[in-house]
């Protein structure tokens, strides 16, 4: 494998991760100004900040049934960039929304423009495949990983620095810039016919609702069908629990345990932290992928985690619950980088994007349902020690049945499951 940063010397990989990055950038930098500004000009209405949150979850649930399908379908480059500047426009029209002040059609914008966004992953996601071997998988997600606990980290001190020096109008203007840069660094790449249409060329007639409907079943027997990636995209479930269970046990920590007079004062505090730690431990970890098989990654980030997370909720004091937190965040991106490393080896390139297309709403149900049985069970049945306790041992318990299977299971499984399926197959289908 490549040592960390060498696989950048590949140009076409190198702009579409620069184009991640600006395109993630924009969208930022532009919520969180947005954010504050919502408080801001709606003081007494906490409620118009609580639905623009609301306007960037929605709209996976109303179009995760296409997106896949039209990154396997259609060219992938070109649904990435047209993405990127469809979110550009719409960043302008939000802006003139603010300066009419047409609160109904604002949230119509972002719920629109979060909508957009949702195409761009897997489209993205499946071009990187294409333009790298399966030797730099892994470094690539240790590269992705260590982006996105850099917006995390300072995601929000960005946001907020452009929505003070510049204003609404100023920060919006940067999202629509950062958003177009995007679309061009990814239209800039010379990236061949086979990665971008790799079950050949299709028209928008050709995606009637019966072709949807059996392309979004077919991602789901591709993937119940490989054992592997079976067990793989399960692992991306378990990561839904710790990003339901991590969005609230830490407040609800703070607030009814460890501090109750200042818990907003140490969330702060604690989030920079945990930033801190994932930011480290992906360096940590993609160092360590270059001498690890995936499954050693995976189930040693699952295992340590759950352990200190269980143990995090029987803390009584604030120094103990930083440490293991920070701790806790520095072994975490060792699953994210396993997982995000082994998935483009074995998953047929005219279907990624199909198998992309279940991750995210895979995702976002356990992450929903851990936060419906929070909401439904804490305090009053279950305490704070249990909420970790459950949390943490969702994690041990995956970690150790990875350790059952996992290791056989990547000893049986060919680097790649099945051929892919020819062009004139799917067009024929269609």
């Amino acid at each position: 494998m490549k040592p960390l940063f060498e696989v950048l010397r590949i140009p076409n990989y190198r702009n579409l991760l620069l184009a991640a990055f600006s395109s993630q950038m924009g969208s930022v930098i532009g919520l969180t100004a947005f954010m504050f500004y919502l408080l801001d000009r709606f003081s007494g209405q906490p409620f118009y900040a609580t639905l623009s949150e609301l306007m960037q979850s929605l709209p996976a649930l109303s179009v995760f049934f296409f997106v896949g399908v039209l990154a396997d379908r259609m060219d992938r480059q070109k649904i990435a960039a047209n993405c990127d500047w469809i979110n550009a426009v719409l960043s302008l029209a939000l802006l003139a929304m603010v300066q009419w002040d047409w609160v109904p059609l604002i949230f119509a914008v972002l719920f629109i423009r979060s909508a957009v966004s949702r195409f761009f992953f897997p489209a993205e996601q499946a071009l990187v495949q294409g333009v790298l071997t399966d030797k730099d998988y892994s470094v690539a997600a240790g590269l992705n990983q260590m982006m996105g606990s850099l917006f995390l980290l300072f995601g929000t001190a960005l946001g907020a620095a452009a929505y003070w020096k510049l204003g609404i109008t100023g920060a919006l203007l940067l999202d629509a810039v950062s958003f177009a840069v995007s679309g061009l660094l990814i239209r800039s790449c010379r990236i061949g016919e086979a990665v971008r249409l790799p079950n050949g060329r299709h028209t928008w007639r050709q995606l009637n609702f019966r072709v949807i409907v059996s392309d979004f079943a077919d991602g789901l027997r591709y993937i119940l069908g490989h054992k592997l990636l079976a067990m793989l995209v399960a692992g991306f479930a378990v990561f839904g629990i710790i990003n339901g269970g991590m969005s609230v046990m830490p407040v609800f920590i703070l607030k009814y345990k460890l501090a109750p007079q200042t818990y907003e004062e140490h969330a702060v505090w604690l989030g920079i932290l945990f930033g801190t730690g994932l930011l480290l431990g992906s360096v940590a970890a993609s160092v360590l992928a270059a001498k690890c098989r995936p499954y050693h990654l995976i189930i040693g980030g699952l295992v340590s985690s759950g352990l200190l997370l269980g143990l995090s909720g029987w803390v009584t004091s604030i120094p103990y619950f930083y440490g293991l937190s920070f701790i806790v965040a520095f072994t975490l991106p060792a699953v994210n980088i396993g997982l995000g490393g082994w998935l483009p080896r074995i998953v047929d390139p005219g279907r990624m994007g199909r198998v992309q297309g279940w991750i995210g709403p895979l995702m976002m149900l356990t992450q929903s349902v851990t936060l419906g049985l929070i909401a439904l069970f804490f305090p009053s049945r279950i305490g704070i020690e249990g909420l970790f306790l459950i949390v943490g041992g969702c994690f041990v318990v995956t970690g150790l049945y990875y350790l059952a299977v996992l290791p056989r299971q990547y000893r049986e499984d060919a680097a790649v499951p099945a051929a892919p399926v020819p062009a004139a197959e799917e067009a024929s289908s269609a």
